[in-house]
């Protein structure tokens, strides 16, 4: 068994590399990986997929009959793209980027959510009374106040922030197509929503942690008017997808179960986590603590909690024209893994 290295500047060593880097490693010589002795894990640098970093900086990948590489990406499209030229083993990203993967007819499915309900619809404090009074009418009170429509800006149409706040307005009465009182705009990174909410481009959004965290402690106009569990229980949002192959080794389950590990040491060292999330993810340690009390940061492994309300999203991603149809639950998911731990 080799213990996973630690560079000094992770970000550096990861941009000289080309974005992968080896972070563990056991069993490559004749271990029990069922013929597979390396995986390339796909990930991105987001609260849903802290898991990743806390399995890397806590050593946990040691304990994986395999040499473990990951590859940091900046969006999921591009997840999606290596994925279909057969350069990921396992997939760290969004529900609707892995849905579009299983539809293009790779041979994966998810076997793990990494968090559930991560998403808030946030909006200028202003609106919140209106809202509450109104409902769907709110939003022509306020274009005809502020003499334009309510502008929202979130990820591009079809991602997971995206899907849940078109869910909300559709629950609530108001179909942005046909309400000039209701713009979406598309903004791509949260540092870039973060950025238009400061400097007032935005009156809402629907979006993850750290945003909100931030929006607070910048004692932004712009707060939380519902979140995901308010709009949708178990909403979905990054999950862990697997190649067939690696689902039909021990592998799938040697790496669930550092990933169980992963998501219990959030729960239980929120101290040391949010460390994670400074090497990891670059936010600063002390509002990276902050965020991981937030209602958003419900952080699991269980996939069987997302399965219910992933339907929503497969028909937005059918409606969408980003699958062909929507997909059943057994299409997108293997819960056996998990199941068998």
């Amino acid at each position: 068994m080799y213990e996973p290295t630690r560079t000094a500047s992770r970000r550096s060593f990861l941009a000289a590399t080309g974005g992968t880097a080896t972070v563990g490693l056991a069993g490559c010589l004749g271990g029990s990986g069922g013929g597979l002795d390396e995986l390339t894990v796909a990930h991105m640098p987001i609260y849903p997929d802290l898991q990743w970093y806390v399995m890397e900086g806590e050593g946990y990948f040691s304990e994986i009959d395999a040499e473990v590489t990951g590859q940091e990406f900046g969006n999921g499209p591009d997840i999606v793209q290596a994925l279909g030229g057969s350069d990921i083993d396992v997939a760290m990203f969004g529900i609707v980027p892995a849905m579009i993967a299983i539809d293009r007819g790779i041979a994966a499915r998810v076997t793990a959510a990494n968090i559930r309900e991560p998403m808030g619809i946030m909006a200028e404090s202003s609106f919140h009374e209106t809202f509450e009074q109104e409902g769907a009418d709110a939003f022509a009170a306020w274009e005809e106040e502020q003499g334009e429509p309510f502008t929202f800006g979130t990820f591009p149409q079809g991602s997971v922030p995206d899907v849940l706040l078109r869910y909300w307005l559709r629950d609530v009465g108001v179909d942005p197509a046909a309400n000039d009182s209701v713009e979406i705009i598309e903004i791509s990174g949260a540092s870039s929503v973060w950025q238009a909410i400061a400097n007032d481009e935005i009156d809402g959004t629907s979006i993850m942690e750290p945003v909100p965290t931030i929006a607070q402690a910048e004692e932004s106009s712009v707060t939380m008017l519902r979140t995901a569990a308010d709009v949708l229980p178990g909403q979905p949002a990054a999950v862990t997808l697997m190649s067939d192959e690696v689902r039909d080794s021990p592998l799938a389950a040697q790496f669930l179960e550092q990933h169980v590990r992963a998501t219990e040491f959030i729960d239980e060292n929120p101290d040391a986590t949010a460390g994670h999330v400074e090497e990891g993810i670059g936010m600063p340690v002390d509002r990276a603590r902050k965020a991981l009390d937030s209602p958003l940061s419900n952080f699991i492994t269980d996939p069987n909690q997302i399965t219910e309300a992933t339907q929503v999203f497969s028909e937005f991603a059918a409606g969408n024209g980003q699958i062909d149809e929507q997909l059943s639950t057994d299409e997108i998911f293997d819960l056996g893994v998990y199941d068998s731990l």
